[in-house]
């Protein structure tokens, strides 16, 4: 039976590092069932699930310190389990675009958070505007919205609030 946990990564970015990083966990005989990489500023940040029996699963864990110094990163892992999903609810996608100012991510994650909405996966990217150069922030959002939510209601208050702290957003559900 496959167990699986979280890889958590954080070092200076160089070339190779996803090489090194996936050899490691091929050679332990595991699998990555899921991953997030991305370079932040000079930091290459990586989140991996990774799947495997618990032997292989305890190579991993165990080559923890000698993985740290071969790839000169700062490693977490902690098992976790299948997620299982809790009641019913619809996936839905927001997207934000705004002029960046603090505050913005927050914002709108206390707006879920006050109504049990569950934020799946959050992305954002700051930008220079194409014509202007005016210093811009995108945000992109799933959502798990409990299915007995009254969507035009969720609409209609987001879009409020969204007008009051000037960002500019779509809600919509999840396509396929």
């Amino acid at each position: 039976m496959s167990k699986q946990l979280v890889i958590a990564a954080l070092g200076e970015d160089r070339p190779g590092l996803v090489d090194q990083i996936s050899g490691w966990i091929l050679e332990s005989g595991c699998n990555i069932a899921d991953s997030r990489m991305m370079v932040l500023g000079g930091e290459f940040s990586v989140l991996l699930l990774v799947s495997g029996n618990w032997n292989n699963l305890a190579k991993l864990e165990d080559q923890l310190g000698q993985a740290q110094k071969k790839l000169g990163m700062v490693l977490t892992i902690k098992r976790t389990e299948t997620r299982t999903p809790g009641g019913e609810y619809l996936p839905y996608a927001v997207d934000v675009v705004a002029l960046d100012h603090p505050g913005i991510v927050h914002n709108l994650a206390n707006f879920f958070s006050r109504r049990s909405i569950n934020i799946q996966d959050l992305s954002t990217t700051s930008y220079a505007a194409a014509h202007t150069g005016t210093q811009m922030f995108a945000v992109h959002m799933t959502l798990d919205v409990p299915a007995d939510t009254h969507i035009a209601s969720l609409r209609e208050e987001f879009l409020d609030v969204c007008d009051q702290l000037n960002l500019d957003a779509v809600i919509e559900p999840v396509k396929g």
